[in-house]
């Protein structure tokens, strides 16, 4: 195909090569070159489209001159034309250069890249936007309890107000009722709307909005709290035959812990004491298994310290003290009592504790003091205790490796060895007497949801008198705790003890428990605690064994950080093995907590 300037160059020649006039010559050279000029651009721009175009679906339609656009028109392009190498995602341009300088770019250089148009038209969506095909829009889904927004307004209704979002956009699920409370105006200093203020820094959550917030004294933080409760025992003595009684109870509790960047020191002091203002009467002159007064005192303290000398090894040090009396129902309680005869134990606990890399080994000694009160009788005379007071000194080791950050197994075991005051009791038995446990177990933490320690092993004491049988069982200790929902936590306890003796013949008593603990929150400022605890008592050397239920449940209201009201229902059983020593007992109190 000839080009423009090749149509001039063949328009001249001819007009040269006839033989004519000067005149005839110039007349018939200016007919010829005018319309080559006139022709030239049409020309031009003919073969520039000519050599841009490239072959496409709509050069072979039938209808290209037609005024109805095709389904193949450039101008409506489906998915499969658009993104056609031969096509491009442009319209052909004017520019051969140009042209073959974007027809020469790979299919792979243009994936992902938006074009500026030829895109092909939307054909809708189905669920939001407008739908060209008029299908039926799918209405969005909610979760349950989640705010759903409001249908847009019609003519003349007011605009809608926004609905709250997350921080990651989403519909909430719930409004607090405080945010939709009426609220006092804050300072613009304290709402940070004052220009070139400043942002405030956003205060932690409170875990606990209602517990205690102590106060500072030096470097220590300490929390005090009181309880003074009122109700009513339907069998404060534990008798066969229930006596009720009405009662109070004045409980104080002490903490402080240090704020050291270094070593630690933890004091924890709690008591108590049950008054029940009346005295117990005797029927028919018969002394009652129970003291005719049912006052008891209760306390128990201890004082934790640690001392670390590098950053693998610590010294450890524990003083503890427990004040009481035997349990009401026990068979060590003499019959004929005046009042409960007090005793206290006194001791603690000197160690180490050194870390070889995921290697923990903790020794320790211990050294404890228990002392008896004498009785008094309801006779008016006293009866000595001495026979009960010793003094008990023992070690114990323990070694632990951490697997990894969750899970601790270890070994521990300990030893002691137990000295009377007086060589024979009051039935002429020998007390003196050595044992201790060994168990293995684990401590565990899996994300706060389940944590705590379990492990089982075996106890045993020997005596120094030989008509006393060996004091030995299985030993199963626990302490778990698991958070079942936000709002939900359960407890389990498990503990094991071998215990002392007034009984003749009789070389101890194993007594294993077992609690389960459910704590609920209907909200943040009202607490429902359920419990439940299973016990036997083994007098081993007898024939005489009891068990022991409990349940009971706890309502609390709190009503500021240091107010709150505490009410309780509990249920008590012991069920023995002989005749004449079983009872049951139901307590119904209700207080008040004053904390700081």
């Amino acid at each position: 195909m000839r080009t423009s300037s090749a149509w001039i160059r063949w328009g001249i020649s001819i007009v040269w090569r006839r033989p004519a006039s000067g005149l005839n010559r110039r007349g018939c050279f200016i007919r010829v070159v005018l319309p080559c000029l006139l022709l030239a651009p049409a020309l031009t721009a003919t073969t520039g489209l000519a050599n841009a175009q490239t072959v496409t679906p709509d050069l072979f339609s039938p209808n290209r001159q037609s005024q109805v656009i095709t389904q193949d028109s450039p101008l409506r392009r489906t998915t499969a034309d658009a993104m056609d190498p031969l096509n491009g995602l442009r319209l052909p341009d004017a520019d051969p250069g140009r042209r073959a300088s974007s027809s020469s770019t790979s299919t792979s250089e243009r994936v992902g890249q938006v074009p500026t148009y030829g895109l092909p038209a939307a054909n809708g969506a189905a669920t939001s936007g407008y739908d060209s095909l008029n299908r039926k829009r799918l209405k969005p889904k909610y979760y349950p309890g989640q705010a759903k927004p409001k249908p847009p307004p019609g003519p003349g209704s007011p605009v809608p107000t926004p609905q709250p979002l997350t921080a990651a956009g989403q519909l909430r699920l719930s409004i607090p009722p405080s945010e939709t409370a009426s609220k006092p105006p804050l300072p613009p200093a304290m709402a940070g709307t004052i220009v070139g203020q400043p942002p405030r820094r956003r205060l932690k959550i409170d875990d606990d909005p209602f517990g205690a917030v102590g106060d500072y004294a030096g470097s220590f933080m300490v929390k005090t709290a009181i309880e003074v409760m009122a109700g009513y025992d339907t069998n404060p003595g534990r008798l066969n035959s229930p006596r009720g009684k009405a009662f109070y109870m004045v409980a104080p509790e002490f903490l402080a812990v240090s704020d050291w960047e270094r070593h630690a020191v933890v004091a924890d002091l709690r008591g108590s004491f049950t008054g029940y203002g009346s005295q117990l009467t005797p029927i028919d002159g018969t002394p009652l298994s129970a003291p005719l007064d049912i006052d008891r005192p209760s306390f128990t303290g201890h004082i934790d310290g640690r001392l670390d000398v590098s950053r693998d090894t610590h010294l450890l040090a524990q003083a503890r003290m427990q004040v009481s009396t035997d349990n009401p129902g026990s068979p060590n309680v003499q019959a004929g009592l005046a009042k409960y005869p007090l005793y206290s134990t006194v001791g603690g606990t000197f160690g180490i504790d050194q870390h070889f890399n995921r290697m923990q080994v903790s020794l320790g000694a211990t050294v404890d003091r228990t002392d008896y009160q004498w009785s008094k009788l309801t006779d008016g005379t006293s009866s000595s205790n001495d026979d009960r007071n010793f003094t008990q000194y023992g070690g114990i080791g323990r070694v632990s490796y951490e697997l990894n950050p969750a899970v601790k197994p270890f070994i521990e075991v300990q030893g002691d060895s137990r000295v009377h005051d007086l060589y024979l009791d009051r039935a002429g038995y020998a007390r003196d007497s050595s044992g201790g446990y060994a168990k293995a177990g684990t401590s565990f933490e899996f994300t706060r949801l389940l944590f705590g320690e379990v492990s089982i092993g075996y106890a045993m004491r020997d005596y120094a008198d030989t008509r006393l049988n060996r004091l030995e069982g299985l030993l199963t200790t626990a302490s778990l705790t698991w958070t079942a929902t936000p709002l939900t936590t359960a407890k389990f306890y498990s503990d094991t003890q071998l215990g002392e003796t007034t009984l003749p013949g009789t070389s101890g008593v194993l007594s294993r428990t077992y609690t389960v603990e459910v704590d609920h929150d209907f909200r943040r400022w009202l607490t429902a605690i359920g419990k439940f605890t299973y016990g036997t008592l083994e007098y081993q050397g007898d024939n005489r064994n009891d068990t022991i239920y409990s349940v009971s449940a706890d309502l609390i209201y709190k009503m500021t950080r240091s107010l709150w009201i505490k009410g309780t229902v509990r249920r008590d059983w012991l069920d023995s093995n002989l005749a004449g020593q079983s009872s049951a007992s139901t307590v119904v109190m209700l207080g008040v907590r004053v904390q700081n």
